[in-house]
């Protein structure tokens, strides 16, 4: 069976884009199996409203637990086994690299995602293993994060990227950002390719993004390398990084 999910929305003309790119060619290929569950088709109301008032008062409106109880049935009877359930969440854990890592090695996951202000807390005690978060700010609904949940997950298995070492050498994949990257002309009005990645070196190619990725990472993100443990050469080539740009 590939790896599956089934995504939980009030949006799902949203979900078109994941046909495009290297996650649409991937699920064309059979790679991964996406499934779309309008909330309304499982609303219980006559209206399909799925939503209703906060108790205890407060502006804006809050997804009911019943539509949410009976599509959550539904989607977990379709798998032999419970799929991860993953609520996308602004108060969840932060999605990173190491987190979508550990997603592509479960076989199906359900992607809940919420609008107005959120879902009957019952939902989340009951069914949810996990919530996510983009960041610390608050979009119209959970959708897009959680595209950026699927996207980054389907990424990491095998053969959708075609070459395995582009998700190895992705920012983030081992903690540093990426290395720049450059493609020809060799020389324009903009400037020169490095000479390094010209000479055919491999060793010296190799020594040259490492010390890219940890001079972006300490420059750009340095929280990433707070409580990292360094190799010598590592604090050598930072240290080179530091004195070659200084003047920045």
């Amino acid at each position: 069976m590939p790896f599956t999910i089934d995504i939980i929305t009030l949006a799902p003309t949203m979900w078109e884009c994941m046909d495009s790119g290297v996650i649409g060619r991937a699920k064309r290929a059979g790679l991964w199996t996406q499934n779309i569950w309008h909330l309304r088709d499982f609303a219980t109301r006559a209206d399909k409203r799925v939503d209703d008032r906060a108790y205890g008062g407060g502006p804006g409106m809050v997804i009911a637990s019943p539509p949410l109880r009976q599509c959550l049935d539904h989607v977990i009877a379709q798998h032999e086994t419970k799929p991860v359930v993953i609520q996308m969440d602004p108060a969840g854990q932060p999605l990173t690299a190491a987190l979508a890592q550990q997603l592509a090695q479960h076989s199906a996951l359900i992607v809940l995602c919420g609008r107005y202000e959120g879902i009957d807390a019952r939902i989340t005690e009951t069914y949810v293993d996990q919530s996510v978060s983009i960041g610390p700010y608050v979009l119209s609904a959970g959708d897009l994060p959680g595209m950026c949940l699927v996207d980054a997950t389907v990424r990491l298995l095998p053969d959708v990227l075609g070459n395995a070492l582009s998700a190895v050498q992705d920012s983030f994949a081992d903690g540093l950002l990426d290395t720049p990257h450059y493609t020809r002309p060799e020389s324009d009005m903009t400037g020169s390719v490095p000479p390094v990645l010209t000479g055919g070196n491999h060793a010296d190619i190799q020594r040259w993004r490492r010390k890219m990725a940890l001079g972006r990472t300490w420059s750009e993100q340095p929280q990433l390398l707070r409580g990292r443990s360094l190799s010598d050469e590592d604090i050598q080539l930072l240290q080179a990084y530091i004195q070659e740009n200084s003047h920045l």
